[in-house]
Order: structure tokens, then C-alpha cells, then sequence
């Protein structure tokens, strides 16, 4: 299988109407011609982080819907399932059974006691410090068993999210049954989430791990090689994984090019987003917004110290009810390298800017993909993130079918949606690309398949753009309408 140059939507299930059932009808009524494929972010049971700790992956939360469900999205839509690889619930029958009978439990090896992880006299304070972490705690949580003796096991993540050890014949089994039950599902992707924190190792960070993360991947593809499925590694990191990813020939992410727009937007210069540009791998998924914050540890190197700052302090000031503290533990957040924002938001709530940053996307290197929120041109949610008390869920606004159709009806979606009927329907973008620099403040992008080319022409300084095409039929150059 092959995935499509086409462009994917990332939602919840519950994101876009109520459910799995209303989901679907707001994809077949409205969104049809504007993407491809459907990211459903995991709508497995789950005790915690909004359906990333899985209790098990052989049902559909009945919230949601069903299997069926998905099938008829299916129907009209490739798919893309979440598969939490480093990662199981503490609801889990794997770890309910291993609470209740530790080490005669057949599943006390999925799991990764932390003081035996060490050798004698270990850790050391240098062990604990040198772990990646993205929480401002150490990784482990202290358990309880039904007999009353106390542990220490691998937690990376929210308590809930108790880490799988990989090197259990058990946790592979588990792993391998549960893939090849997912690929049977017909998914086009599988996601690997937080997969770079599978490879632990005693005085190392513990975080992508070499040759042990090769040996991972290509377990799994082991798993799925009967399947026609593609398997989407994600790294939420320096920029230097996905191309290490990239060589190794697997699909990544580029998490860099959110920072990298903004920063562009907020100076009107171009040097840093050239770079990337002429750089970054070919076979990626590109992103502006998912349900996470904006990457800021995945543009180091490509953004100096100083021009990071800058960029998130511009980010703080030009954006609109954005405040540091959302990406701060007041508001639960989960991860100290992201900053808590819509990108509509983050760009002030200025359409001429949201769509500048959503053509520089579509005409970048990989597959377009595109957050339910900023499909929307959502803003930032404050009276839930004030409810919640969740940074994120500031990027997290659950629209029903009624809001969905007046968003629809709003200029900035209607000139964002005839760049993603463009973008999916012109055979450009399959061919090859051309980056111009003629200025400081100039950005030119155009793509040639054949006699097809399509070119991109913009002003970073004051956000106007041009979008021409070469139309065969009619033998000239036509500029894009309505964006």
C-alpha cells in the first residue's frame, strides 16, 4: 500500500459532533472534497490523557460507538489508528492482574520494576538526571500490591500510563497480537505513540536508543508484514530523529515547521524556513497543529536561543488569550518542551496569516496534515482550559454538528478549504519541488508534474500570497481563487 499525497484530518471521536456516528456524517456531509484520510486519535477505552492510556484495544469506548462505526468512516476514508507501543492502562488486565499477584502474575514481566532495573549502588544522581523526561518528576510511580509490599515501576507518563517493557516475551506477544488485530481493523497507518521511550538502558537517557529502537521497528514491521498497513513512528523531538527516521526509510513527522511558519510570520523573514525547506525528508507528514502544543525543542539548532525566545515571545504577545502559564504544571501540562495554543490563535486570530502559514503547509515537502481545531480556524478555548485546568485542552474545543456548520460558513475556513481542494486535487504536488529565494521577506515554492505546475508566491512581511496553476485544457497560467 501507498499512502495518498492527499491531506489527513486529525480528530477525536468526540471532537467534530459527539460521537463516532456524528463524526461520520460531518465528514461525509461537508468535508468529502477537502481530505483524504482521518487520524481518529484513540478511541479505545482508556483511563486517562484523553484516551492514551489504553484498558485494551479490542473495543470501541462505548461513548464513542462501535467497531461498526469506524467501518463506515472506513467506507469513504483511509484511516489512521493510534497504537500506544511504550505504554498500557493501569486499568488494564495486564496490570490489574499484577497488582493482585506480583510475581506469580504471568504478566510481572510486562512491566518494569525500577530499582531491579539498576545494578547494585544504583541509580546514582547522574542516572536519574541524564533520563529524558517531559515531566518535571522522576519516572517512576510507587505502587501498592493486594499483599501490601511496595514497588517503584516505570512511569513516564500520567500514573495511569504504566510503561511496557520491551524486552519481555510477554509485553512482545501483547504487542504483536494487538498490531496484527488493529491491521485486521484496515487501517492505512498505524501511529507508534511516544515509541522513542521504549529503548531503556542503564546509564543512558533512556529515549531513543540506538541499534535498540531498529530492533523495535523492525519487530513491528515484523508483525505487520501480511498487512497493508504503514506504521508512523512518533518522535516529539530534535529534528535530527526524524531525519535518522527518514534514512532508515520510515514515514515521519515534521514537528519543526509549526515553530519555524511562526517564526517566519512574526519577523516576515525567511532564512530559517528556506533551510528546513531544502532539508527536511521527503516521506513525512507535515503539521501546523495537533492535539498537543507547539513543539519547542523540535526546531533547536534550526532556530538559534535567542530566535526560539523571540519566537515564543512573540508567540505571547501577538497571540490572542495566550498565557505562559497554560504550559505550565498550574495547568496539568503534560510535557515542559510545548507551548498551549490554537495555531489561528497563536497568529493572532488573522485569517490572511492562518492562511499564509496553511498554503506554506500544503506546498511544503510530505502529506498535508490538519488538526479538526485548525480545520476550523478554531481559537484558543478559555473557558474550558479554565475548567479543566488542562493546558491542552485550551487546543481542544469540542464543536457540535450546529457549531460546525456556522464555522463553515466563516470567510477564513471557506478560503481555507478551496486550498485543501486545490492541494488534493492538483497532480503537482506528486511531481518535483523548486524553493526560490529572491529576498529576505519572499518565499516561492512551485511544483511540476509533467505539464502540471502550480507555484506558490509570497510576501512573509505582509502575509499576501499568490497561488498560480497551469491549466492543460486551457493551455495558460490561472491564479487560485478565493483564498
Amino acid at each position: 500500500m501507498s499512502v495518498k499525497n492527499k491531506i489527513i484530518l486529525i480528530t477525536y471521536p468526540d471532537s467534530l459532533g459527539k460521537n463516532l456516528k456524528e463524526l461520520n456524517y460531518i465528514l461525509n456531509t461537508y468535508l468529502k472534497d477537502y481530505i483524504y484520510g482521518v487520524h481518529i486519535l484513540p478511541f479505545y477505552p482508556s483511563s486517562a490523557d484523553r484516551g492514551f492510556a489504553p484498558i485494551t484495544y479490542e473495543k470501541v469506548d462505548k461513548k464513542f460507538g462501535t467497531w461498526k462505526n469506524i467501518e463506515k468512516i472506513k467506507k469513504n476514508f483511509d484511516l489512521t489508528f493510534d497504537f500506544m507501543i511504550n505504554h498500557i492502562s493501569s486499568k488494564s488486565i495486564f496490570f490489574k492482574d499484577f497488582l493482585k499477584k506480583k510475581d506469580s502474575s504471568i504478566y510481572s514481566d510486562m512491566f518494569i520494576n525500577f530499582n531491579n532495573f539498576w545494578q547494585k549502588n544504583r541509580p546514582t544522581e547522574e542516572d536519574l538526571k541524564i533520563i529524558y523526561k517531559r515531566k518535571p518528576r522522576e519516572p517512576y510511580i510507587e505502587i501498592t500490591f493486594l499483599n501490601g509490599k511496595k514497588e517503584k515501576i516505570w512511569c513516564t507518563f500520567d500514573p495511569e500510563q504504566i510503561d511496557l517493557n520491551l524486552n519481555s516475551k510477554t509485553a512482545k506477544i501483547f504487542i504483536k497480537n494487538t498490531l496484527i488485530y488493529l491491521a485486521k481493523k484496515g487501517p492505512s497507518i498505524i501511529r507508534l505513540d511516544a515509541f522513542a521511550y521504549t529503548t531503556k538502558k542503564p546509564g543512558t537517557s533512556c529515549f531513543f536508543i540506538e541499534p535498540d529502537i531498529w530492533k523495535i521497528l523492525k519487530f513491528v514491521k515484523k508483525c505487520l508484514n501480511t498487512y497493508k498497513v504503514e506504521i508512523l513512528p512518533e518522535v516529539h523531538e530534535h529534528y535530527k530523529y526524524q531525519l535518522k527516521l527518514a534514512k532508515h526509510g520510515y514515514w515521519v513527522y515534521d514537528f519543526a515547521l509549526p515553530m519555524l511558519v511562526l517564526n517566519a510570520l512574526y519577523t516576515g523573514l525567511n532564512h530559517n524556513l528556506l533551510k528546513w525547506l531544502k532539508m527536511c525528508p521527503e516521506k513525512q507528514f507535515t503539521t501546523l497543529d495537533t492535539h498537543d502544543g507547539i513543539g519547542v525543542v523540535d526546531v533547536h539548532n534550526l532556530l538559534s536561543k535567542e530566535e526560539i525566545e523571540d519566537t515564543k515571545n512573540n508567540l505571547f504577545a501577538n497571540g490572542v488569550n495566550i498565557k505562559k502559564e497554560f504550559s505550565t504544571s498550574k495547568y496539568n501540562n503534560l510535557d515542559i518542551y510545548q507551548i498551549n495554543s490554537t495555531y489561528y490563535s497563536a497568529l493572532g486570530n488573522n485569517d490572511d496569516a492562518y492562511i499564509l502559514a496553511r498554503a506554506i503547509q500544503f506546498f511544503a515537502p510530505g502529506i498535508p496534515q490538519i488538526y479538526y481545531v485548525g480545520l476550523l480556524a478554531g481559537e484558543n478555548d478559555i473557558k474550558l482550559v479554565n475548567k479543566t485546568k488542562f493546558g491542552r485542552d485550551i487546543n481542544r474545543h469540542s464543536y457540535s454538528i450546529k457549531e460546525i456548520e456556522k464555522n463553515l460558513q466563516r470567510d477564513v475556513v471557506k478560503r481555507l478549504l478551496t486550498l485543501m481542494k486545490f492541494r488534493n486535487s492538483y497532480p503537482a504536488f506528486d511531481g518535483k519541488i523548486t524553493i526560490e529565494n529572491t529576498s529576505k521577506n519572499y518565499l516561492g515554492i512551485s511544483w511540476k508534474k509533467s505539464n502540471y505546475k502550480t507555484a506558490l508566491n509570497a510576501d512573509l512581511k505582509t502575509k499576501k500570497l499568490e497561488i498560480s496553476y497551469f491549466d492543460p485544457d486551457k493551455k495558460k497560467y490561472l491564479n487560485l481563487e478565493g483564498i
